[in-house]
Protein backbone atom coordinates (compact mmCIF):
# COMPACT_ATOMS: atom_id res chain seq x y z
CA UNK A 1 0.00 0.00 0.00
CA UNK A 2 1.43 2.95 -1.20
CA UNK A 3 1.25 6.29 1.20
CA UNK A 4 0.16 9.22 -0.13
CA UNK A 5 1.11 11.28 2.56
CA UNK A 6 4.64 11.92 1.15
CA UNK A 7 3.39 12.27 -2.64
CA UNK A 8 3.86 16.04 -3.84
CA UNK A 9 2.20 17.16 -7.47
CA UNK A 10 5.63 17.33 -8.60
CA UNK A 11 6.02 13.86 -7.73
CA UNK A 12 2.77 12.71 -10.26
CA UNK A 13 3.98 14.51 -12.76
CA UNK A 14 7.75 13.59 -13.00
CA UNK A 15 7.71 10.07 -11.43
CA UNK A 16 4.35 9.22 -13.05
CA UNK A 17 1.10 8.10 -11.48
CA UNK A 18 0.46 5.24 -10.21
CA UNK A 19 -0.78 2.86 -12.12
CA UNK A 20 -4.40 2.69 -11.24
CA UNK A 21 -4.87 5.60 -12.53
CA UNK A 22 -2.63 5.43 -15.59
CA UNK A 23 -4.93 2.72 -16.99
CA UNK A 24 -8.28 4.52 -15.93
CA UNK A 25 -6.96 7.47 -17.88
CA UNK A 26 -6.26 5.33 -21.30
CA UNK A 27 -9.58 4.18 -20.83
CA UNK A 28 -11.09 7.91 -20.37
CA UNK A 29 -8.93 8.79 -23.34
CA UNK A 30 -10.10 5.91 -25.82
CA UNK A 31 -13.77 6.07 -25.10
CA UNK A 32 -13.39 9.69 -25.99
CA UNK A 33 -12.08 9.08 -29.19
CA UNK A 34 -14.31 6.31 -30.09
CA UNK A 35 -17.07 8.39 -29.67
CA UNK A 36 -15.95 11.47 -31.16
CA UNK A 37 -15.08 9.21 -34.25
CA UNK A 38 -18.36 7.71 -34.37
CA UNK A 39 -20.59 10.76 -33.90
CA UNK A 40 -18.78 12.92 -35.58
CA UNK A 41 -15.89 11.32 -38.30
CA UNK A 42 -13.31 13.90 -37.09
CA UNK A 43 -10.96 10.81 -36.94
CA UNK A 44 -11.20 9.82 -40.18
CA UNK A 45 -8.55 12.03 -41.51
CA UNK A 46 -6.34 10.89 -38.72
CA UNK A 47 -6.69 7.58 -39.75
CA UNK A 48 -6.42 7.96 -43.15
CA UNK A 49 -2.51 9.50 -42.59
CA UNK A 50 -1.87 6.33 -40.10
CA UNK A 51 -2.83 4.15 -42.68
CA UNK A 52 -0.07 5.65 -45.01
CA UNK A 53 2.06 6.25 -42.77
CA UNK A 54 1.82 2.69 -41.75
CA UNK A 55 1.99 1.36 -44.99
CA UNK A 56 6.16 0.19 -45.86
CA UNK A 57 5.39 -1.24 -42.19
CA UNK A 58 3.06 -3.71 -43.86
CA UNK A 59 5.40 -4.17 -46.92
CA UNK A 60 7.70 -4.74 -44.59
CA UNK A 61 6.33 -7.52 -43.15
CA UNK A 62 5.47 -8.72 -46.44
CA UNK A 63 8.42 -8.96 -47.28
CA UNK A 64 10.12 -11.71 -46.38
CA UNK A 65 7.06 -13.88 -48.46
CA UNK A 66 7.24 -12.28 -51.31
CA UNK A 67 11.28 -12.89 -51.13
CA UNK A 68 10.74 -16.56 -50.42
CA UNK A 69 8.32 -16.73 -53.01
CA UNK A 70 11.13 -15.06 -55.57
CA UNK A 71 13.65 -17.18 -54.54
CA UNK A 72 11.45 -20.30 -55.07
CA UNK A 73 10.55 -19.53 -58.84
CA UNK A 74 14.33 -18.84 -59.32
CA UNK A 75 14.74 -22.88 -58.34
CA UNK A 76 11.47 -24.41 -60.55
CA UNK A 77 12.88 -27.55 -61.61
CA UNK A 78 12.50 -28.50 -65.36
CA UNK A 79 9.93 -31.16 -64.46
CA UNK A 80 7.98 -29.04 -63.10
CA UNK A 81 8.01 -26.47 -65.78
CA UNK A 82 7.11 -28.72 -68.08
CA UNK A 83 4.23 -30.33 -65.89
CA UNK A 84 3.11 -26.53 -66.26
CA UNK A 85 3.33 -26.30 -69.49
CA UNK A 86 1.44 -29.46 -70.18
CA UNK A 87 -1.54 -28.29 -68.33
CA UNK A 88 -1.77 -24.98 -69.85
CA UNK A 89 -1.79 -26.40 -73.21
CA UNK A 90 -4.49 -28.88 -72.19
CA UNK A 91 -6.08 -25.75 -70.85
CA UNK A 92 -5.95 -23.61 -73.99
CA UNK A 93 -7.17 -26.89 -76.22
CA UNK A 94 -10.25 -26.98 -73.97
CA UNK A 95 -10.76 -22.92 -74.48
CA UNK A 96 -10.05 -23.02 -78.14
CA UNK A 97 -13.04 -25.77 -78.30
CA UNK A 98 -15.24 -24.26 -76.60
CA UNK A 99 -14.80 -21.25 -78.45
CA UNK A 100 -15.55 -23.16 -81.68
CA UNK A 101 -18.50 -24.54 -80.14
CA UNK A 102 -20.01 -20.83 -79.02
CA UNK A 103 -18.68 -19.92 -83.27
CA UNK A 104 -20.92 -22.65 -84.18
CA UNK A 105 -23.77 -22.30 -81.78
CA UNK A 106 -23.93 -18.45 -82.55
CA UNK A 107 -23.42 -18.99 -86.11
CA UNK A 108 -26.32 -21.58 -85.57
CA UNK A 109 -28.19 -18.77 -83.97
CA UNK A 110 -28.28 -16.66 -86.44
CA UNK A 111 -29.38 -18.72 -89.28
CA UNK A 112 -32.20 -19.74 -86.91
CA UNK A 113 -33.28 -16.19 -87.11
CA UNK A 114 -32.60 -15.99 -90.78
CA UNK A 115 -34.76 -18.96 -91.11
CA UNK A 116 -37.94 -17.83 -88.84
CA UNK A 117 -37.67 -14.38 -90.77
CA UNK A 118 -37.25 -16.16 -93.78
CA UNK A 119 -40.53 -18.77 -92.90
CA UNK A 120 -42.68 -15.39 -91.61
CA UNK A 121 -42.16 -14.31 -95.32
CA UNK A 122 -43.52 -17.39 -96.79
CA UNK A 123 -47.41 -18.23 -96.53
CA UNK A 124 -47.14 -21.90 -97.17
CA UNK A 125 -46.20 -24.44 -94.31
CA UNK A 126 -43.00 -25.37 -93.47
CA UNK A 127 -40.84 -27.38 -91.32
CA UNK A 128 -37.37 -27.01 -90.63
CA UNK A 129 -34.65 -29.73 -91.91
CA UNK A 130 -31.06 -30.19 -91.63
CA UNK A 131 -28.11 -31.99 -94.36
CA UNK A 132 -27.22 -34.32 -92.81
CA UNK A 133 -25.41 -35.39 -96.22
CA UNK A 134 -23.91 -34.53 -99.56
CA UNK A 135 -23.39 -36.55 -102.85
CA UNK A 136 -20.20 -37.84 -103.51
CA UNK A 137 -20.69 -37.56 -107.03
CA UNK A 138 -19.21 -34.69 -107.91
CA UNK A 139 -21.87 -35.11 -111.76
CA UNK A 140 -24.73 -34.99 -109.00
CA UNK A 141 -26.13 -32.03 -107.28
CA UNK A 142 -27.77 -33.52 -104.54
CA UNK A 143 -28.00 -33.23 -100.36
CA UNK A 144 -29.79 -35.24 -97.73
CA UNK A 145 -31.84 -33.58 -94.74
CA UNK A 146 -32.61 -35.49 -91.42
CA UNK A 147 -36.69 -35.26 -92.89
CA UNK A 148 -38.56 -38.00 -94.14
CA UNK A 149 -41.72 -39.75 -94.75
CA UNK A 150 -42.25 -39.61 -91.31
CA UNK A 151 -42.95 -36.00 -91.27
CA UNK A 152 -44.86 -36.41 -93.95
CA UNK A 153 -42.04 -35.51 -96.87
CA UNK A 154 -43.15 -36.15 -100.33
CA UNK A 155 -41.12 -36.03 -103.93
CA UNK A 156 -41.67 -32.58 -104.94
CA UNK A 157 -41.79 -30.14 -102.47
CA UNK A 158 -39.97 -27.16 -102.70
CA UNK A 159 -36.52 -26.41 -100.38
CA UNK A 160 -35.27 -23.31 -99.26
CA UNK A 161 -33.10 -21.62 -97.21
CA UNK A 162 -32.98 -18.28 -95.54
CA UNK A 163 -31.66 -16.24 -98.71
CA UNK A 164 -34.15 -18.26 -101.81
CA UNK A 165 -34.63 -21.40 -103.64
CA UNK A 166 -32.26 -24.41 -103.28
CA UNK A 167 -34.10 -27.49 -104.82
CA UNK A 168 -36.83 -30.14 -104.64
CA UNK A 169 -37.14 -33.09 -102.21
CA UNK A 170 -36.47 -36.33 -105.44
CA UNK A 171 -37.14 -39.07 -103.12
CA UNK A 172 -37.73 -39.77 -99.26
CA UNK A 173 -37.39 -42.78 -96.85
CA UNK A 174 -38.83 -43.10 -93.50
CA UNK A 175 -36.22 -40.91 -91.83
CA UNK A 176 -34.15 -38.77 -94.89
CA UNK A 177 -35.09 -37.42 -98.09
CA UNK A 178 -32.57 -36.68 -101.24
CA UNK A 179 -32.91 -33.15 -102.39
CA UNK A 180 -31.95 -32.17 -106.32
CA UNK A 181 -29.99 -28.51 -106.29
CA UNK A 182 -31.19 -26.41 -108.35
CA UNK A 183 -27.55 -25.84 -109.80
CA UNK A 184 -27.60 -29.59 -110.96
CA UNK A 185 -27.43 -30.18 -114.42
CA UNK A 186 -30.51 -32.34 -115.15
CA UNK A 187 -32.99 -29.37 -112.90
CA UNK A 188 -34.28 -26.36 -114.43
CA UNK A 189 -36.75 -23.89 -112.80
CA UNK A 190 -39.43 -21.30 -114.36
CA UNK A 191 -38.54 -18.28 -113.68
CA UNK A 192 -40.02 -14.54 -113.81
CA UNK A 193 -38.24 -11.34 -114.28
CA UNK A 194 -39.69 -9.12 -111.01
CA UNK A 195 -38.95 -5.88 -112.49
CA UNK A 196 -41.75 -6.42 -116.00
CA UNK A 197 -42.70 -10.07 -115.31
CA UNK A 198 -41.14 -11.94 -118.13
CA UNK A 199 -41.05 -15.34 -117.69
CA UNK A 200 -38.06 -18.02 -118.86
CA UNK A 201 -36.92 -20.90 -117.95
CA UNK A 202 -33.52 -21.33 -115.62
CA UNK A 203 -31.27 -24.47 -115.93
CA UNK A 204 -28.34 -25.96 -113.69
CA UNK A 205 -25.38 -25.90 -115.51
CA UNK A 206 -23.66 -28.42 -112.89
CA UNK A 207 -21.78 -24.92 -111.13
CA UNK A 208 -23.36 -23.99 -108.20
CA UNK A 209 -22.25 -20.47 -108.43
CA UNK A 210 -23.78 -19.77 -111.93
CA UNK A 211 -26.92 -20.65 -113.73
CA UNK A 212 -27.92 -20.61 -117.12
CA UNK A 213 -31.03 -18.25 -118.29
CA UNK A 214 -31.92 -19.91 -121.98
CA UNK A 215 -34.17 -19.21 -124.82
CA UNK A 216 -34.10 -15.98 -124.14
CA UNK A 217 -34.29 -13.22 -127.49
CA UNK A 218 -32.11 -10.82 -128.02
CA UNK A 219 -34.76 -8.11 -127.62
CA UNK A 220 -36.14 -9.06 -124.50
CA UNK A 221 -35.91 -6.12 -121.77
CA UNK A 222 -33.48 -7.71 -119.32
CA UNK A 223 -30.69 -6.58 -117.54
CA UNK A 224 -28.10 -7.33 -115.31
CA UNK A 225 -29.31 -7.03 -111.53
CA UNK A 226 -32.76 -8.25 -112.63
CA UNK A 227 -34.54 -10.66 -109.52
CA UNK A 228 -35.60 -13.96 -111.01
CA UNK A 229 -38.02 -15.26 -108.34
CA UNK A 230 -40.18 -18.72 -109.31
CA UNK A 231 -43.18 -18.20 -111.33
CA UNK A 232 -45.36 -21.01 -110.36
CA UNK A 233 -45.62 -22.19 -113.19
CA UNK A 234 -45.76 -26.44 -113.54
CA UNK A 235 -47.10 -26.71 -110.17
CA UNK A 236 -44.09 -28.07 -108.73
CA UNK A 237 -42.72 -24.55 -106.81
CA UNK A 238 -44.69 -21.99 -105.76
CA UNK A 239 -44.51 -18.66 -107.06
CA UNK A 240 -42.78 -15.43 -105.51
CA UNK A 241 -39.89 -17.74 -104.21
CA UNK A 242 -36.30 -15.83 -105.32
CA UNK A 243 -34.51 -17.75 -107.46
CA UNK A 244 -31.22 -16.24 -108.63
CA UNK A 245 -30.04 -12.95 -109.61
CA UNK A 246 -28.81 -11.74 -113.57
CA UNK A 247 -24.91 -11.68 -113.24
CA UNK A 248 -24.10 -11.64 -117.02
CA UNK A 249 -25.46 -11.15 -120.08
CA UNK A 250 -23.62 -11.92 -124.05
CA UNK A 251 -25.13 -10.98 -126.70
CA UNK A 252 -23.58 -12.43 -130.33
CA UNK A 253 -23.76 -10.96 -133.48
CA UNK A 254 -25.92 -12.84 -135.55
CA UNK A 255 -27.59 -14.97 -132.46
CA UNK A 256 -31.31 -14.79 -131.88
CA UNK A 257 -31.04 -15.79 -128.37
CA UNK A 258 -28.84 -14.10 -125.33
CA UNK A 259 -26.11 -15.82 -123.41
CA UNK A 260 -27.27 -15.29 -119.80
CA UNK A 261 -26.04 -16.13 -116.62
CA UNK A 262 -27.51 -15.87 -112.94
CA UNK A 263 -25.99 -16.07 -109.57
CA UNK A 264 -28.27 -18.61 -107.09
CA UNK A 265 -29.89 -16.78 -104.14
CA UNK A 266 -29.53 -19.78 -101.77
CA UNK A 267 -26.25 -20.08 -100.40
CA UNK A 268 -26.06 -24.14 -102.32
CA UNK A 269 -22.63 -24.97 -100.57
CA UNK A 270 -22.76 -23.64 -96.67
CA UNK A 271 -26.85 -23.75 -95.51
CA UNK A 272 -27.15 -26.46 -93.15
CA UNK A 273 -30.93 -25.39 -91.49
CA UNK A 274 -32.90 -25.55 -94.71
CA UNK A 275 -37.05 -25.20 -95.26
CA UNK A 276 -39.40 -27.62 -96.66
CA UNK A 277 -42.15 -26.25 -97.94
CA UNK A 278 -45.80 -28.36 -97.97
CA UNK A 279 -48.34 -28.03 -100.85
CA UNK A 280 -50.91 -25.72 -100.04
CA UNK A 281 -53.71 -28.09 -98.91
CA UNK A 282 -57.31 -28.26 -100.41
CA UNK A 283 -60.66 -27.34 -98.55
CA UNK A 284 -62.79 -30.21 -99.67
CA UNK A 285 -65.96 -30.15 -98.53
CA UNK A 286 -67.51 -32.82 -96.72
CA UNK A 287 -70.27 -34.76 -98.16
CA UNK A 288 -73.58 -34.88 -95.62
CA UNK A 289 -74.03 -38.54 -95.03
CA UNK A 290 -77.80 -37.68 -95.24
CA UNK A 291 -77.09 -37.41 -99.22
CA UNK A 292 -75.23 -40.19 -99.42
CA UNK A 293 -77.80 -42.70 -98.05
CA UNK A 294 -80.04 -40.77 -100.24
CA UNK A 295 -78.31 -41.10 -103.25
CA UNK A 296 -77.41 -44.74 -102.55
CA UNK A 297 -81.48 -45.47 -102.52
CA UNK A 298 -81.92 -43.48 -105.68
CA UNK A 299 -79.33 -45.78 -107.13
CA UNK A 300 -80.51 -49.38 -105.69
CA UNK A 301 -83.93 -47.96 -107.06
CA UNK A 302 -83.23 -47.56 -110.53
CA UNK A 303 -81.08 -50.63 -110.56
CA UNK A 304 -84.19 -52.54 -109.68
CA UNK A 305 -86.42 -51.52 -112.18
CA UNK A 306 -83.79 -51.99 -114.91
Amino acid sequence: MIPWEGLTIKTIFVQGPVPGFRLILVMLVSAALIAADARFEQLASVRSTLATGLAPVHWLGNAPYRFSDWVADLFVSRGDLEEQNEELKTRLLILERRALKYAALAAENNELRRLLNSSESVDDRVIIAEVVGVSPDPFSHEVIINKGANDNLRPGQAVLDSQGLMGQVINTSQFTSRVLLISDSSHAVPVEVVRNGLRYILLGNGDREQLELIHVPDTADIREGDMLVSSGLGGRFPRGYPVAEVSNIVKEPGESFMSIQATPKARLNQSRLLLVVFPPQENVEPVPEESVEAESANNDGSGGAD
